[in-house]
């Protein structure tokens, strides 16, 4: 595998404050807000989380 198709495999991971709680993906205002149904995601005790939906990953920074 090359470096840039490693790079396509690797996610970028959203950064989430304890004031923006509680999580939901998609995220109120995302251009991709009618990708799939809200699903609100628990974040609180591991610190993360990744959608079933879409497989974005969240992760608390607070």
């Amino acid at each position: 595998m090359t470096q840039t198709a490693k790079k396509e495999n690797v996610q970028s991971i959203i950064q989430v404050k304890r004031s923006e709680l509680p999580l939901s993906c998609p995220r109120p205002g995302e251009e991709v807000w009618s990708m799939h149904p809200r699903v609100f995601l628990p974040i609180e005790k591991t610190g993360e989380a990744v959608c079933p939906y879409c497989g974005a990953r969240y992760q608390l920074v607070d």
